[in-house]
């Protein structure tokens, strides 16, 4: 089945959103790179804005079951799935075409803590936090959120160096770090 007009407008406006930025990509160049007039563009969304929720929307999802799914594959145990997270992270950095986290590119190019786009971005955040917090209680972390929270630094932090090309392999030292916050939260 054909995906409809306008989740083929999303799908391939999320992909020039992420290669170009946001405020870099305007109605034209989306026209011309998806194939998709502006006039059609204007039927379903409003505005460009409107267009860079949904595509950050998809990409929640997507980004979301890929690395929950991953960390599930590569993990048995949920201390191990915890770690997994990095092994995946490292899967990620690999593939052609990455370029980061969208959601820190879009809560950098919308600064304003009261814009969708920010709220948005800052709401995927909050659902990695939830999850890994559940990841960590069930790992029996006394504090799981507290463990979470400095798991997902890490992540964040190598998401950032592996972008910025600083260190060859920022996953690696990722999980190097988050073994010891597991080991000091978990126990050997």
């Amino acid at each position: 089945m054909r995906p409809s007009k306008r989740n083929e407008l999303v799908e391939k406006a999320l992909e020039v959103f992420y290669s170009n930025g946001f405020h870099a990509t305007g109605m034209d160049m989306l026209a011309a790179r998806t194939g998709i007039s502006k006039t059609s563009m204007y039927k379903h969304f409003r505005t460009k804005e409107d267009l860079i929720l949904a595509a950050l929307s998809l990409r929640d999802k997507e980004f979301r079951r890929w690395l929950f799914r991953r960390m599930e594959e590569l993990g048995s145990t949920p201390r191990s799935q915890l770690m997994a997270m990095f092994d995946a992270l490292k899967e990620w950095f690999a593939q052609d075409g990455f370029r980061g986290c969208m959601f820190i590119k879009a809560s950098g190019e919308y600064p304003n803590v009261s814009d969708p786009i920010y709220g948005q971005s800052s709401d995927h955040k909050r659902q990695l936090l939830m999850y890994v917090s559940e990841l960590a209680a069930r790992a029996g972390a006394a504090d799981p959120e507290a463990l979470a929270r400095r798991l997902l630094l890490l992540k964040e932090g190598a998401i950032v160096t592996a972008h910025m090309r600083h260190e060859e392999n920022p996953a690696k030292d990722a999980k190097a770090a988050a073994k010891i916050l597991l080991a000091d939260a978990l126990g050997s």
